[in-house]
């Protein structure tokens, strides 16, 4: 069998991909496969470099020898264990490890096997811990405008991007949403953290006089919100969140599954703005994409709310058979053994400003209207072709991967978030070719 038989499938009509233009993607196929460092190869042969971290995930690049032998090593040992009422030592160390690496009070972490579920999780745990304080009226979910938190029931119902809603008809009931924070005319062209909006944080008063403080169990927010566009929170608008939440006795909850784990220069933008939530989802970057895994880390108040009864008593009716799978336990110790000894949070933050500058000279590329920035992470907005919206990124998605660049697109914006371990020399190649290919496009 050749090399391009034994890579390219016959039959690609069982396969419903997911979030993808499944007709126009069979006619003209996009296979990957395989991957080392910064780069995908395709079945043709051609480099890829990836611009996107796969999706937002593979923060320590691809192939790492350290995470690939920890994976193979529990594989050989231990495929697999329970995780009712049974358990395994690598999943209680990479909790106390997880949980190290949080501000002092930030302790516990329930696991999961994606963004997805953790999101869902932790809504639960919000809603069963006022349940379990005798607060069982706080029942009510706010999350905010363009946010994304999955694609679970829950995820979809606090989440902002209506695509993702539309399909699926009534979702959670009680649920509410606080206004975005992409404010073009007053904010352009920014780099880093934005100066206006954070007045934005007070609609939050609005939707406590609207429904009531008892009845708002929890208040769900990306740090910074990826899978939209890239949009910034402004100054003091956490701050703000933070300090509302505090005064009505609303849980805070940080959806860091893309923030998480040095994509801002920092372990979690909880240190990154200086803001402490009470709930935190986390998924992606901790396994660096390897193994499906995720998980909620919790404070010490919520976790001990739960810690009553008969000792034999399960505490928190939820879980998963894969909740804390010892494979993807190896895989994310490897994953931060690498993320320290090589101090790739520190190498994001130092190669940050080069980042910022290379995005930033695309301002005079035609049709390109805004550019966002925050550690590792940024956003090219364009121009819509009126009539065809989306038409003009997805012409320079498919132009960057003919030229050996993946990016990523929402709507008519370029998402950009390269693994940590990028050099000015990838920087330059993925700004390069994105000038090229914005030339280039209609």
């Amino acid at each position: 069998m050749s090399d391009a038989a034994a890579t390219s499938p016959n039959n690609l009509d069982a396969f419903w991909m997911p979030f993808t233009a499944n007709r126009q993607f069979k006619s003209n196929p996009r296979m990957l496969v395989s991957a080392k460092g910064m780069y995908y190869k395709n079945a043709e042969g051609q480099s890829i470099l990836d611009g996107t971290s796969g999706l937002w995930c593979c923060n320590a690049g691809h192939g790492d020898p350290r995470i690939v032998n920890a994976v193979s090593q529990q594989i050989a040992e231990m495929d697999y264990a329970p995780a009712f009422q049974m358990g395994h030592p690598k999943i209680f160390e990479l909790a106390a490890r997880v949980t190290g690496m949080f501000p002092s009070g930030l302790d516990h972490m329930f696991f999961t096997n994606s963004g997805s579920e953790s999101v869902d999780t932790a809504l639960k745990i919000a809603l069963a811990y006022h349940r379990a304080r005798g607060d069982g009226a706080r029942t009510r979910l706010i999350g905010r405008e363009r946010g994304y938190h999955g694609t679970g029931f829950g995820g979809i119902s606090v989440g902002g991007i209506v695509a993702n809603r539309r399909t699926f008809g009534t979702m959670l009931a009680g649920v509410d949403h606080l206004p975005h924070t992409h404010l073009p005319e007053k904010n352009a062209f920014s780099r880093g953290q934005p100066e206006h909006g954070a007045e934005l944080a007070d609609e939050l008063e609005r939707l406590v006089t609207l429904h009531d403080a008892s009845t708002i169990a929890a208040v769900i927010v990306e740090p910074v919100a990826g899978s939209t566009g890239v949009i910034l929170p402004p100054k003091g608008y956490l701050e703000r969140l933070r300090e509302i939440c505090d005064k009505h006795g609303i849980l805070l909850i940080f959806d860091e599954v893309i923030t998480g784990f040095g994509r801002l220069g920092s372990p979690f933008a909880t240190e990154f703005f200086g803001v402490k939530p009470d709930l935190v989802t986390l998924a992606k970057g901790l396994t660096s994409g390897t193994i499906p895994m995720g998980g909620v880390v919790c404070s010490k108040g919520i976790y001990d709310a739960f810690m009553t009864g008969p000792d034999n008593m399960i505490e928190l009716f939820h879980g998963y058979t894969y909740s804390g799978h010892p494979v993807a336990a190896a895989a994310a110790l490897a994953t931060l053994d690498c993320y320290k000894e090589d101090g790739l949070f520190e190498r994001a933050n130092e190669i940050a400003p080069y980042w910022e500058d290379a995005l930033h000279s695309l301002k005079d590329v035609p049709h390109v209207i805004d550019l966002r920035n925050l550690g590792l992470i940024g956003a090219i907005e364009l121009e819509p072709i009126p009539g065809k919206p989306t038409a003009r990124a997805f012409e320079a998605f498919l132009k960057c991967y003919e030229k050996g660049l993946m990016i990523r697109t929402t709507g008519d914006i370029i998402a950009l978030s390269p693994p940590l371990i990028v050099e000015k020399s990838h920087i330059d190649q993925i700004f390069d070719t994105l000038r090229t290919v914005l030339k280039e496009v209609a």
